[in-house]
């Protein structure tokens, strides 16, 4: 397989169309609050899982010191699927970028409580590289620094967990339900992190996100495929 010629904001719209709650799954060496996420599994394992179902992308969390990633988890998987990738990481600079693309990602993670102005010049170069941004936020405060710079995301993220201390808070999906109605109304809204199941993916869906980023659930579940499929059935449209 070769590198999809759309994005993930695309490829969001799609599962949409086809009537499923787009799912971004995770592919986490380990995490600081659960520890080692493989579980005598590898990274094509886990890639042939979700490539065989409809997800709208894969996560590769590529930060090496807590999470244990490496880009070259990216190269290795890139062949198997024909999904968007995105990588989670802390980027520097543009050469970033560029050994992003190089590698096969179609759209890079910017937090805004880790980078601060910095994110404006890196939302510039990941463009410059013909990549999409995530643009990740936690509170209000995240958003006012989106606002001030004037950066127009991709995909707008709400991490239900705080970054920041390792993710090892008991955040959960209602961070989406408070925050999602001071988005922008175009915005292409991702739920991330704390989402345990389906009946969490179904609130972040009704609360007003597009897709959700789903990882330790799927990893730590004991039939990772059923878990993967008991959220794509969430369903598309939200409840009204």
């Amino acid at each position: 397989m070769t590198a999809p010629a759309a994005g993930l904001v695309a490829s969001i719209r799609r599962r949409q169309a086809q009537g499923h709650l787009p799912v971004l799954a995770e592919i986490k060496v380990r995490s600081p609050k659960e520890g080692d996420l493989l579980r005598g599994r590898t990274p094509e394992d886990l890639a042939r899982v979700y490539g065989a179902l409809p997800v709208a992308g894969i996560s590769v969390v590529t930060e090496p010191v807590d999470f244990g990633g490496d880009l070259d988890i990216v190269r290795r998987i890139r062949p198997l699927v024909d999904v968007p990738i995105l990588r989670k990481d802390f980027p520097r600079g543009a050469q970033d970028m560029r050994d992003s693309r190089e590698a096969g990602v179609q759209i890079v993670l910017l937090t805004v409580n880790m980078l601060g102005d910095a994110i404006g010049p890196l939302h510039e170069a990941a463009h410059a590289e013909g990549l999409e941004t995530l643009v990740e936020v936690h509170d209000p405060a995240d958003l006012a620094v989106i606002a001030d710079l004037g950066l127009r995301p991709d995909v707008l993220g709400v991490n239900n967990r705080d970054i920041r201390i390792g993710e090892v808070d008991d955040g959960d999906v209602g961070r989406t339900e408070r925050m999602v109605a001071a988005f922008p109304p175009d915005a292409v809204v991702l739920s991330e992190s704390a989402i345990a199941g389906p009946e969490d993916a179904r609130r972040a869906r009704d609360a007003g996100a597009d897709a959700v980023l789903v990882g330790t659930a799927i990893l730590t579940a004991p039939d990772t495929r059923a878990m993967v499929e008991s959220l794509i059935a969430v369903g598309w449209p939200p409840a009204r």
